[in-house]
């Protein structure tokens, strides 16, 4: 697995994340507090969330694929996007998990040519 795998996983986990933060508080802020302003910022929130949500579907999908995770594991990857702030805590598990396995490669000596 190359490192990129991780790295476009985790942008797009930590933007996944802040939207659905920033998307929750607009929800309170709309139905819970009374506040109509927030409708037109809410909406395109949710909308980016929503697409880019699919997005990390697909990267994290791609990234468990390769590091032959358990479809447990995989789900709950998956459904951390839809957790507000779950997103922060599973992408530092998964980085401390897969990290290690790049330094190894990079450590190890090269095939002879």
């Amino acid at each position: 697995m190359k490192r990129s795998v991780l790295t476009r996983y985790r942008a797009l986990a930590y933007i996944t994340g802040v939207l659905l933060v920033l998307l929750t508080i607009g929800v309170i802020a709309k139905y819970g507090l009374d506040m109509d302003g927030v409708a037109g910022p809410l909406r395109v929130v949710a909308i980016a969330h929503g697409w880019l949500y699919v997005l990390y579907l697909v990267f994290a999908f791609d990234m468990g694929s390769k590091a032959k995770w358990s479809f447990g594991k995989l789900a709950w990857v998956l459904l951390a996007g839809t957790i507000p702030t779950a997103a922060f805590i599973v992408e530092r598990k998964v980085t401390r998990e897969l990290e290690p396995l790049f330094t190894e490669r990079a450590a190890a000596p090269s095939p002879a040519a």
